[in-house]
């Protein structure tokens, strides 16, 4: 069977945290220190769904191998063009376009829903990530000096950003923003 993308589910919560408490607990794909619970995770699905905010899933069969959403970049009325993504993989199935499959999705549905561009924060050490952005026509935009603190070191955060469109928005009401 192939790789399937589609939205997520309540029931595909349990999954995603798992992939999620695995980056949190193993790499500096997350910034959070500690695991986060069942109940935190299905509230932020829940809210997320209430929203309107997309949430992914790619499955072969009934494994979720990984998860991306997108939600609001900053709260202020003025950024609601603007929409700030996650993407995760499994443990040991990155490197076999799971990733691209869901950042495909997401542009597109990031896309359809007339946003104008969307920011990535990742680990600035993470080069693999750097490389995988790019590829999706993501360009780094800003690159933060020590501005986190994981496993006993200061990490440097860098911003990148894709347009969705070539096309401007062309009035300041053209989006009513999620938040």
């Amino acid at each position: 069977m192939s790789p399937l993308v589609r939205p997520a589910t309540r029931a595909d919560v349990p999954a995603t945290l798992e992939i999620y408490n695995h980056a949190v607990l193993h790499t500096t794909a997350s910034y959070d220190l500690e695991p986060i619970s069942l109940e935190t995770r299905l509230d932020w699905f829940d809210r997320k769904r209430r929203a309107g905010w997309p949430v992914l899933v790619v499955v072969d069969g009934p494994r979720v191998m990984g998860w991306a959403t997108y939600g609001p970049f900053r709260e202020k009325l003025g950024y609601a063009g603007t929409v700030e993504h996650s993407v995760y993989i499994r443990d040991r199935l990155r490197g076999r376009g799971l990733g691209r499959l869901l950042m495909t999705a997401l542009i597109d549905d990031a896309r359809t829903a007339g946003f104008h561009v969307m920011v990535g924060g990742v680990d600035a050490a993470n080069t693999d990530s750097l490389a995988f952005h790019a590829r999706l026509g993501f360009v780094q935009v800003a690159h933060f000096r020590q501005v986190g603190r994981k496993f006993g070191r200061w990490l440097d955060l860098a911003f990148m950003q894709r347009h969705l469109s070539e096309e401007a928005m062309t009035s300041s009401s053209a989006l009513t923003p999620r938040i």
